[in-house]
């Protein structure tokens, strides 16, 4: 039988890059890590009380009266398990993640969108991407960037990236010819087209997306915790390490709140759209 060393390839390769592009992965380390203590610092500066009457008058005008009641006693349930500080950590960890999956996924979508060669290339890339098992990221993301919070956020954008690029490419294909040629015959140019036309009818779609890069990356807390990106994730490890079942419990309830009210919000901005 044919021997064929791919993960021997593939280890050079990451050995290689390790190797020559140090520099540019510290520049990233340093980015992302400034963005992310930003968040942070925001998220846990103001008093609990303060943070669960913002986020629930936000649930509760975004979604409606019983996603605000539900978001006051999920908050103070979960202050009330002393996993406040966690719980902000995921969130700015899920923030900075989602926002960067954002930044290259929705430009992505929209250049596939307008090219159909660049829709061939991108497409078996996000297939890749969305059927790797999670752990697998792990390796070079630990590799490039050593452990803690940065490599907890690379491996996540990558895997919760693709719903953007593929969400904000379909929305754009999908919308109406009958809309392109009014606006064309009202004297639109290709920028006109896609900010006044195209992005505001495939808004809604495009906000599917967003939620399911948001849900992605909420799955991969626990998974990042392994490499030491803190948050929700470390008491459910230690909760699996040690056998303690009322941690481990605390920590995933405290991450089911949390996705549930990202879930809903960013729902009904979708469906408002």
């Amino acid at each position: 039988m044919l021997d064929i060393p791919v993960g021997s390839f593939f280890e050079f390769l990451i050995n290689w890059l390790t190797d020559n592009l140090g520099g540019f992965f510290d520049l990233i380390t340093v980015t992302v890590k400034t963005f992310l203590v930003g968040v942070e610092n925001l998220l846990l500066f103001p008093h609990p009380i303060v943070m669960i009457i913002l986020l629930a008058a936000l649930a509760w005008y975004v979604s409606g009266k019983g996603v605000g009641i539900f978001t006051v006693a999920g908050l103070i349930l979960i202050e009330g398990m002393d996993m406040w500080d966690g719980t902000m950590e995921t969130l700015a960890l899920i923030i900075t993640a989602v926002f960067i999956a954002l930044v290259l996924g929705v430009p992505l979508g929209i250049w596939a969108s307008k090219s159909k060669t660049v829709e061939r290339i991108v497409r078996p890339i996000l297939d890749f991407m969305q059927t790797m098992p999670a752990f697998v990221y792990l390796i070079p993301a630990v590799l490039f960037f050593g452990l803690g919070e940065v490599p907890g956020i690379i491996a996540t954008l990558i895997f919760a990236m693709p719903p953007a690029v593929r969400l904000t490419n379909l929305g754009i294909r999908q919308v109406p010819e009958e809309i392109r040629e009014a606006a064309l015959a009202f004297g639109s140019d290709n920028k006109q087209m896609l900010l006044k036309v195209e992005l505001p009818v495939a808004m809604p779609t495009i906000l599917a997306g967003v939620n399911q890069t948001i849900m992605l990356a909420l799955s991969m807390v626990v998974i990042a915790a392994l490499i030491g990106a803190g948050g929700l994730g470390q008491p459910v490890v230690e909760g699996l390490q040690r056998l303690d079942i009322g941690l481990g419990f605390e920590g995933g309830l405290a991450i089911v709140i949390l996705a549930v009210f990202l879930d809903r919000v960013t729902q009904s901005l979708g469906d408002s759209a």
